[in-house]
């Protein structure tokens, strides 16, 4: 699948439709549009303004990471390149399924500040590397931190589970998955003898497209190392790599911080560990959700874990401004750089395909 301009629409449309009719249905559901107005005008205005400013995280954080990163392979790394890949990555990441959209707009973007296409899909797939690896130790940390005590008492599934034992699994899950990620990228011998063996009993079968693409997983991993051997070549890369999980910090700043800043735009007070434990929960279960930004399945998800700490006609207000800080400021200045690029573009067909085959998610 190619990511093209056409596609990146259909994204936007699609996140927009199914975010408005989650929206509608609580707002419906569960309140009133005048307890929903009343909510509004109500407003603590600080926290709104700390919430612009947390947004702009996406952007700020995400390009610093890169821009840590870049440094290590070339000294001039575009400062401002870097930011607006940043920005670009969580645009394309919100409005494609699975976030696959992330990687290939951050390499289109460093591409268009004079970044070669070789070191783009190195930072993509470094960027992923520290995801993988911040993800990994934010939910122990927060867990150190004393997160949890208080979602051991609610539960999710009758009284067989609580949200802490949900949060526990689904940490699990994300450092499994990154850790056989991780490995198979370091040692890409091992896909090549499982890919060989797969993709000769496809061909005996008759499954020849399925077999193509066991053949392309390999190439792409034989690709990850060689990125890897390219940027681990001295001890710079490891503390190039340190910083940018370091960084993730702040490139996620947005996604685990909105529900406590949310909460106090409307008045809540609230744990403020214990919330962050419930973002970071909700960021594991979207972070491979099929819809774009998890559309449909976030408001779901945010209205069962999080309407432990707001009357049900505040979860309508909620949910709109949880969407407003972490996807609808980005998604809106993201659109407007990326069309405006687009307009003035001489090639509008498949614009983006050669940077997907490099690289996937953020």
């Amino acid at each position: 699948m190619a990511i093209t301009p056409k596609l990146l629409s259909r994204g936007l449309e699609v996140f927009t439709a199914l975010s408005l009719l989650g929206f509608v249905s609580f707002l419906f559901f569960t309140s009133n549009l005048d307890a929903f107005l009343s909510t509004m005008v109500s407003l603590q205005w600080g926290w709104v303004l700390a919430g612009i400013a947390l947004a702009s995280l996406d952007w700020v954080g995400g390009g610093m990471r890169i821009w840590v990163l870049l440094r290590h392979l070339r000294p001039d790394a575009p400062f401002k390149g870097s930011i607006i890949a940043g920005g670009l990555a969580a645009w394309g990441s919100i409005i494609t399924p699975s976030q696959t959209g992330g990687g290939p707009l951050m390499i289109y973007a460093l591409k268009r500040h004079g970044v070669p296409m070789h070191e783009s899909i190195i930072i993509a797939l470094m960027t992923f590397i520290a995801t993988i690896i911040f993800y990994g130790l934010a939910g122990p940390f927060a867990l150190l931190l004393g997160a949890g005590k208080a979602l051991e008492e609610r539960n999710v599934l009758g009284q067989s589970m609580t949200l802490y034992d949900l949060f526990m699994v689904s940490l699990g899950g994300f450092i499994s998955i990154g850790v056989v990620i991780i490995i198979l990228v370091m040692f890409p011998s091992i896909v090549a003898r499982l890919a060989r063996k797969l993709g000769a009993w496809l061909r005996a079968r008759g499954k020849l497209g399925l077999a193509d693409r066991v053949q392309k997983a390999e190439d792409g991993v034989k690709q990850s190392h060689d990125c890897l051997v390219t940027f681990f070549n001295n001890w710079r890369g490891w503390a190039a790599l340190g910083g940018a999980v370091f960084m993730s910090a702040f490139a996620f700043a947005n996604r685990l911080l909105a529900g406590f800043v949310v909460l106090r735009m409307l008045g809540v007070h609230a744990n403020f560990v214990d919330v962050l434990l419930l973002q970071t929960l909700i960021t594991f279960l979207l972070y491979f959700a099929p819809t774009p930004g998890g559309a449909g399945i976030a408001e779901l998800l945010s209205f069962a874990v999080m309407a432990i700490y707001m009357p049900d006609d505040q979860v309508p207000s909620y949910l709109f401004l949880w969407r407003f800080v972490t996807s609808y400021l980005t998604v809106g200045v993201g659109s407007v750089v990326f069309w405006w690029w687009l307009k003035g573009a001489t090639q509008k067909g498949d614009l983006l395909s050669e940077p997907v085959e490099a690289a996937g998610g953020e």
